[in-house]
């Protein structure tokens, strides 16, 4: 394979930046432009181990930076090839000119994630793991970084191998009654055990298939949408939550016209705050199409926060809003208290939501915390523990799983039709086909290909 090059650290001015190289020729590239201070050859270096020098101009041989360079030889490394990281002075300008003489020197530019590939086909590491490293890249809170760094170290990977392992008995078993036909005990013992076999594949499936809904919230956070009509509040609970003035405030009606997105962070779960326009009859073609965004966001969020102006009776618009409540996960925010208290938690439109309230200011920010603490109990936040290799954070590997699950179902039925034993081999095999796309043993091409685009260059 080729010898390819990308900057690993951010586009950003730093301390330090790292242009990273691998490949079986690496070395040797690296030979071109690099000048150590005390020089050795390749063979006497060890890896695991760095040298001082200086990158030069392949053309002129001018010096272009002080750097460190850390040497990883083959298979010890990230991509098991031969690998150097050329740790320079953290300004784009010398980071970009270093790569450029990389690849003058004979370097390729590394597409998205092409290390991690490399790392994947050369059985460093399977799919799930590699998985897990872009999302640990990518993790919101520290929760969701150790179920990455979990998933990345292979406890996934363990959890499938432990499943698979326990189906393929089941194939050794299913192959010992077609060798001894003649015994009928034998399609009898096994048959019986069969079923207490696949129950148990089963119910460990189902456990791990249910684990993402804890790993959606953990991945996803919590897709909250702050609706009311106009002025009851919206963006002043945004702003007081946020601890500083994110949305415009005003005693003007229609002041949100488009959504506004933030995310916090409660027990390590993130949540993402969506500030809505004020549900009421537009005045105007801009505000009524954030009236219909609002709607929309509605439908889709996974919590709901009505805030209702409680120093004024209800209106229209506040009972529209309670009755979209009724089927969805919502609490309803009784705010303005410190102006005056209708009790409007004693109204009949909002005692038939059957939904929690809260009396809240959002100018004193009496009744946050209560909301902070109703929100936990709502999404059993404080029970979301990430144990070794039981949550899934991934859709692809919940679909996976859920297919596998099917699979199972129907060998089952296989059974309980009593239908000729062997037969139940042919579901088995496709639920360990579809757990083997997890951890790339039987992937297409297409699917390596869409995981490794989400991937920065560098990884």
């Amino acid at each position: 394979m080729s010898t390819i090059a990308a900057i690993s650290t951010a586009t950003a001015n730093g301390g330090i930046g790292i242009i990273r190289m691998s490949g079986k020729d690496c070395f040797e590239v690296l030979n071109k432009i690099f000048k150590q201070k005390n020089s050795q050859e390749i063979e006497d270096i060890p890896g695991y181990s760095i040298k001082y020098g200086y990158i030069i101009n392949l053309n002129t041989g001018e010096k272009l930076d002080e750097v460190l360079v850390s040497y990883f030889k083959s298979p010890k490394s990230y991509t098991t090839e031969n690998m150097c990281e050329i740790n320079s002075h953290g300004g784009i300008v010398i980071e970009q000119e270093i790569l450029k003489q990389c690849l003058l020197a004979g370097a390729e530019l590394a597409e998205p994630g092409e290390f991690t590939k490399r790392a994947f086909f050369n059985g460093r590491i399977d799919l799930s793991q590699a998985e897990g490293v872009i999302d640990l890249i990518n993790s919101k809170t520290t929760k969701e970084a150790k179920a990455s760094f979990q998933q990345l170290e292979g406890e996934l990977s363990k959890k499938i191998k432990e499943i698979r392992s326990l189906q393929l008995d089941i194939m050794a078993d299913i192959e010992a009654s077609i060798d001894y036909p003649e015994y009928d005990e034998v399609e009898q013992i096994t048959s019986q055990k069969l079923k207490k076999a696949l129950s148990n594949i089963k119910e460990k499936l189902i456990k791990l298939e249910e684990s993402y809904n804890s790993g959606k919230i953990l991945k996803e956070g919590i897709n909250t949408v702050i609706v009311g009509r106009p002025n009851a509040g919206k963006s002043s609970l945004l702003n007081a939550i946020l601890n500083e003035d994110r949305a415009i405030v005003s005693s003007v009606e229609g002041t949100t016209r488009d959504t506004i997105e933030e995310f916090i962070t409660i027990h390590g779960i993130p949540l993402k705050l969506i500030d809505t326009a004020g549900i009421r009859n537009a005045k105007d073609e801009v505000e009524e199409i954030g009236v219909k965004k609002a709607l929309k966001l509605i439908n889709e969020a996974d919590l709901i926060i009505d805030i209702i102006d409680n120093s004024k009776e209800l209106k229209k618009e506040d009972i529209e809003i309670l009755e979209m409540l009724k089927q969805r996960k919502a609490i309803i925010l009784l705010n303005k208290i410190d102006n005056g208290d209708n009790h409007l938690e004693k109204s009949k439109e909002i005692q038939e939501t059957g939904k929690s309230i809260i009396k809240i200011s959002t100018k004193t920010k009496q009744g946050i915390d209560e909301l902070y603490k109703k929100i936990l109990e709502m999404f059993k936040l404080n029970e979301i523990e990430i144990e070794t290799g039981s949550m899934i954070t991934n859709i692809r590997h919940k679909n996976q799983i859920h297919k596998a699950i099917l699979a199972i179902e129907e060998a089952e039925n296989v059974l309980e039709q009593e239908m000729p034993i062997d037969l139940i081999s042919v579901p088995i095999k496709q639920s360990l086909e579809e757990l083997s796309i997890i951890t790339g043993e039987n992937v297409t091409e297409d699917i390596i290909s869409e995981i490794f685009s989400k991937f920065c260059l560098g990884k």
